[in-house]
């Protein structure tokens, strides 16, 4: 099965994912600060160092399809619940609806990493 054509996902992806990266330290940062600063570690480091094979040019740790979409789907869930306990109502639902949109052009792509994709070492 070939990649599908990713571009369009990609943008609510990475909107999704910039809003992640902001809430979720903003919502923590009032309990701990290593906690929120752990967080942006964490919701960057990870997806940077574990890549599928032939999703992502570059990866340092090979991993399936299925490892990908459970952390495109940590990053949703931080985004969303994050925007919840930090910002606004009006913020919070731009955000849900971000979110939602994210999983819908997803579909595609969690086809193609889940289709038997594996990582190859």
């Amino acid at each position: 099965m070939p990649k599908p054509d990713d571009r369009r996902a990609a943008v609510p992806r990475f909107g999704t994912e910039l809003v992640a990266w902001v809430a979720t330290p903003w919502a923590l940062a009032g309990y701990s600060w290593p906690l929120a600063a752990l967080s942006v570690v964490v919701l960057i480091g990870l997806p940077t160092v574990f890549t599928t094979p032939g999703d992502k040019a570059h990866g340092i740790v090979p991993v399936p399809g299925a490892v990908t979409i459970l952390l495109v789907l940590l990053q949703l869930v931080a985004a969303v619940v994050c925007a919840w306990l930090a910002w606004p109502v009006w913020a919070a639902v731009a955000v849900s609806l971000l979110a939602a949109a994210t999983l819908v052009t997803e579909r595609p792509r969690w086809r193609w990493l889940v289709s038997g994709h594996r990582a190859t070492a």
